[in-house]
């Protein structure tokens, strides 16, 4: 036990500690929703939102199809140059709008393990397209990464974000998302990468108290 002190690996032991605490909040351990999780997010949702803010069929398909994996929503919005608070009724900037949304939303995203993926801004009109409608003036492009399909029903139905949704709203001229899964990634997810830091951490420290005594 003193060799254990005494040669640092007890920073391993915190390493591994720090690493169970994260996969425990990042990854998705309770499987898919059950058909009451399902019927209960449902009439939750209808009960807080206007019918023409959700197609109900299309997210009630989402939901019986879950299979507990992680998922990436697509959205692409334009962005209103200005409209009124929905608080105050005072002309404001739609940037503005969306801003005092996506403070809100990224919080609770977070909370239940999710984050952005990417995020750009529109630079140019369609260079490459065929039978589709014309370009709206998208502004924006996001990519957000949800734990899992039953966190992204607690956020939406959550009371305390439910006001939000109104700037979204006020912010948003034209937008339209849905659920996507990577086909090829380059990058590392921080499932991968975070216990790799935390490994690192714990060698360097380990290395420098070794240096110290």
């Amino acid at each position: 036990m003193e060799a254990f002190w005494e040669m640092g690996f007890w920073v391993w032991a915190v390493a591994l500690f720090a690493t169970a605490l994260f996969l425990g909040w990042y990854v998705n351990w309770r499987g898919a929703l059950t058909s009451v999780e399902i019927e209960r997010y449902l009439e939750k949702l209808k009960a807080g939102q206007p019918d023409d803010r959700n197609d109900m069929t299309t997210i009630k398909r989402f939901l019986e199809e879950d299979d507990g994996r992680e998922f990436v929503m697509l959205n692409l919005v334009k962005v209103v140059r200005e409209a009124p608070d929905p608080v105050t009724g005072i002309t404001t900037p739609g940037s503005a709008l969306l801003q005092r949304y996506t403070s809100v939303f990224m919080r609770a995203l977070f909370a239940k393990g999710g984050h952005p993926a990417i995020s750009a801004r529109k630079i140019g009109g369609y260079v490459d397209a065929w039978n589709t409608n014309p370009d709206p003036g998208w502004h924006i492009v996001g990519f957000m990464r949800y734990r899992s399909r039953r966190d992204m029903m607690k956020l939406v139905v959550d009371p305390r974000f439910l006001p939000a949704h109104d700037f979204q709203f006020a912010a948003m001229a034209e937008t339209f998302s849905f659920p996507t899964r990577p086909i090829i990634r380059i990058y590392a997810t921080p499932a991968a990468w975070v216990p790799l830091v935390f490994a690192l951490g714990a060698a360097v420290a380990q290395i420098a108290l070794l240096a110290s005594a």
